[in-house]
């Protein structure tokens, strides 16, 4: 399931981000990656321990608490803190499948990383290259957003980031241990979520048809949320 939410962040609070990252500094990306993936990663990015790093990631992860398509999406038990990273012209990211098992700074807890999500921080002109291009089912995605929207796919995709050959990109990036491990499982109810708000709204109220559909998405979600 690939999924794109626009407008996670406001505009005020898009400022504040970049105004935070902006200004922190930044190390090789590569010391956050495992064996093979350093051998692909080729980017900036803050310091997971970095006090901008930390009110940031505060910001967005409010963001994601009030956004119903996120949740409908992820289904999420647990967020991992977001971190940032930077591309500058030649940079680049090759294919690679993010790791299984996070471990949550500072906590002594480690999460099975379900979804992926990049959450854009630049505007789509300032930037050329620097797609998130991510393979699936259906094919291959190329996904570039406008700043303050976020994609949501699988974390046992395989993906890069293209080359930067103009300007810089940022973004935000994080991953997501859902309710439901299983990702066809996830599919299925996010589309019966979606198929009964767009019947209630299209009828303007609830009928017992609506009920019983929501009261099979919940009982659905019940015999396999792991918690």
């Amino acid at each position: 399931m690939l999924i794109v939410i626009p407008d996670v962040l406001t505009a005020d609070e898009l400022d504040e981000v970049r105004r935070l990252i902006q200004a922190a500094d930044r190390v090789d990306g590569r010391v956050t990656a495992g064996e093979l993936a350093a051998q692909a990663k080729h980017n900036l990015q803050l310091p997971q321990d970095a006090p901008a790093a930390r009110e940031a990631g505060e910001i967005i992860l409010k963001a994601l608490g009030r956004n119903a398509l996120f949740h409908s999406a992820a289904l999420p038990f647990r967020v991992l803190p977001p971190m940032f990273n930077r591309y500058d012209v030649g940079m680049k990211f090759d294919a690679h499948v993010d790791g299984a098992v996070r471990a949550v700074p500072g906590s002594g807890i480690r999460m099975r990383a379900d979804v992926s999500s990049t959450l854009f921080l630049s505007d789509t002109q300032d930037y050329d290259g620097g797609e998130l291009v991510i393979e699936h089912n259906y094919g291959t995605s190329a996904i570039k957003l406008p700043a303050g929207s976020l994609v949501v796919y699988p974390a046992g995709s395989l993906h890069r980031v293209n080359e930067i050959t103009r300007g810089s990109r940022w973004g935000a990036f994080f991953w997501t241990q859902s309710m439901l491990k299983d990702d066809g499982l996830r599919t299925l109810l996010y589309d019966l979520d979606m198929a009964i708000i767009e019947v209630r709204q299209q009828l303007g109220h609830d009928t017992h048809g609506t009920l019983a559909l929501t009261s099979v998405y919940h009982n659905l979600l019940r015999r396999g949320a792991e918690l």
